[in-house]
């Protein structure tokens, strides 16, 4: 059972914590990581850089970042420290476009990309071989674990350990509606800056692909998902797509060991009544509630621990997968995923 969240004094309340997270300076200090490009369709590659123990046969964590994230955001580093203090392998996958990959296909990430990780974990399992993984997502990205997750059920590979999820996005309509509240309107103004950004330079690298005109008129995250997402990456319209490619479509046929953590004053990530109770009726979820913690902030009381700056989500975590460190030995053949 993960310890109990007790935020900082001075950092109480959704919007504080989301943006104590966003602005409070930390330093993360990792040893350099092998750059890995890895085809997640024919010619459309992602960036994931791989942190590996001198035994590349320790559990390894595949860590999925959020809505215009990298490799490179804060809580992917903290993982990455964390989990190789603990022995572990740590990989931060980038999704298609993010860390710098816009260059490299004309196509879009978006949430139905489960896909996409489960083309890195068949990579790591047949050019490495390791011998158990744990896949770990942030908002967008817990959407996309949980998602593929809930999609293998128990056919998933026999190295797939469990999975993670902080603050996952899988209720997406909800979420993009919650983002248009007056009182998430900064989030939503920063969101559509970056995703505009990104597409107007995905214009200029694949001018036949993509047009700029389709941004006309966009004012919402929901307008950009219906003009661009949807039109570019095979929807109807917004509502077909956060329909799709909703993670609690499969939430219930999880047969894996999981652990889910969302914070009831996070600004804009919703979990529906519905979804909340498949969380909690399937016996492979534990789903922890706290009251405080925002959007994947969760900043608590430092401890006597130099190492543990107080991200409580990133530690929780790393001790999540701990339990699976015995699972780890001479490896087996992979699986095809």
């Amino acid at each position: 059972m993960p310890s109990v969240f007790r935020p900082r004094p001075g950092l109480r309340g959704g919007h504080v914590q989301t943006l104590a997270a966003f602005f409070l300076p930390r330093r993360i200090d990792l040893p350099p990581a092998e750059q890995r490009l890895i085809e997640v369709e024919p010619g459309i590659p992602v960036l994931c850089h791989c942190h590996w123990q001198k035994d590349r046969r320790a559990l390894t964590l595949i860590v999925v970042h959020g809505l215009e994230g990298s490799s490179e955001s804060q809580y992917m580093m903290g993982i990455a420290r964390s989990g190789l203090a603990a022995g572990m392998n740590v990989v931060r996958m980038n999704q298609r476009n993010c860390g710098g990959m816009d260059h490299w296909a004309p196509t879009l990430y978006n949430s139905s990309r489960s896909a996409d990780v489960a083309a890195v974990a068949r990579n790591l399992l047949e050019r490495d071989g390791v011998p158990a993984f744990v896949l770990v997502g942030f908002s967008m990205g817990g959407n996309l674990v949980l998602k593929l997750a809930g999609e293998w059920g128990s056919d998933g590979p026999s190295e797939f350990h469990g999975v993670v999820a902080v603050c996952p996005a899988v209720n997406l309509a909800a979420g993009a509606d919650a983002l248009h509240e007056p009182a998430n309107r900064i989030y939503e103004y920063y969101f559509l800056l970056q995703l505009f950004r990104r597409f107007r330079r995905k214009v200029e690298l694949f001018p036949g692909a993509f047009d700029a005109s389709r941004l006309r008129g966009v004012r919402t995250l929901r307008d950009f998902d219906d003009q661009v997402t949807a039109y570019y990456c095979g929807f109807t319209g917004a509502d077909d797509y956060y329909d799709r490619a909703a993670a609690a479509n499969v939430i219930d046929r999880i047969a894996r060991p999981t652990l889910v953590i969302h914070a009831a004053n996070d600004p804009f990530i919703r979990i529906l009544p519905a979804t909340r109770q498949a969380l909690l009726s399937n016996p492979n979820i534990n789903y922890i509630e706290t009251e405080d913690g925002g959007h994947c902030a969760f900043i608590a009381e430092r401890d006597a621990d130099p190492a543990y700056d107080g991200r409580w989500a990133e530690h929780e975590v790393v001790e999540f997968a701990r339990q699976f460190r015995g699972s780890c030995g001479a490896g087996s053949p992979a699986r095809e995923i």
